[in-house]
């Protein structure tokens, strides 16, 4: 398994004054996910957590309704391959097994960026899901909700590292957190962490919160929304998209979360004062 970082040579700049130093850069290396061994998607990554990345992904791209269609997800096996560290097969069974020429034929051949979301879809209507809106009956005080971002940045041991990278938790009700990953790709962060849940057969995740580093996009709505997940917050600014996609869904958006405060742009009513 690479790295989370590397070690790389940099000339600082301080005050006029420069010293050659050394320090730490974000990993980022392709993960090739293949489907019965044949080409699916390439996923630009910082390496760990592959196998749930790729689990969170196929969940996103609709490969996998739930854990039931997943039969093996493994890294590759074939002697021949170049880097099979960074090759992930995933067999499907069930209903998605009989799709999987469609799923194949429904792909653009191109690499995901570790900032593209779902930049292999063909059309704007393939973005598009048919489940029924959350109705969940829960609220959570806001006190909960200021407490996220700290619990999450106190368990990014990599971003300490390199200050390079993205990171998504998953945490309960109480704000407990129960799981996250970090990536330079937020979307690639938050596939870590929905696709470990969709591997413990935890879907859905409808006592879930979802905090993720960055902006919020449609694409990120769209993960936690598969994943049943009601409430995502961020430190940045959520996209119109992701503010239309989210009141249609039924999910509470909150942006610009920092210290004390944060703005709810859909489904206020599931936060309390």
């Amino acid at each position: 398994m690479a790295e989370a970082f590397h070690g790389v040579g940099v000339t600082r700049v301080r005050a006029g004054v420069r010293t050659d130093d050394r320090d730490r850069a974000a990993t980022e290396e392709p993960l090739e996910v293949r489907l019965h061994d044949r080409p699916f998607a390439v996923i630009m990554r910082t390496p760990g957590a592959d196998r749930e990345l790729a689990a969170g992904f196929l969940l996103a791209e609709g490969v996998l309704k739930n854990a039931d269609d997943l039969g093996t997800i493994e890294y590759c096996t074939d002697p021949a391959a170049d880097h099979p560290e960074n090759i992930i097969n995933a067999t499907l069974v069930n209903g998605a097994a009989d799709a999987l020429d469609t799923f194949l034929a429904g792909r653009r051949n191109v690499t995901t960026n570790s900032s593209c979301g779902m930049c292999g879809r063909l059309t704007i209507d393939s973005l598009k899901t048919d489940l029924p809106a959350l109705v969940i009956p829960w609220t959570v005080p806001s006190s909960i909700v200021v407490g996220l971002p700290d619990r999450l940045r106190s368990a990014q041991a990599v971003f300490d590292e390199t200050g390079g990278l993205h990171a998504a938790g998953l945490f309960a009700r109480d704000g407990a957190l129960e799981t996250m990953a970090e990536d330079v790709g937020r979307h690639n962060a938050v596939d870590k962490v929905i696709g470990r849940m969709v591997m413990q057969e935890r879907l859905p995740l409808s006592n879930s919160l979802l905090f993720v580093s960055g902006r919020t996009s449609f694409e990120i709505v769209q993960k936690a929304f598969l994943a049943g997940i009601p409430l995502v917050a961020a430190v940045s600014a959520p996209s119109s998209l992701a503010i239309d996609l989210a009141e249609e869904c039924g999910i509470t958006l909150i942006g610009f979360l920092r210290g004390q405060n944060f703005n709810i742009y859909t489904h206020a009513e599931r936060v309390t004062t």
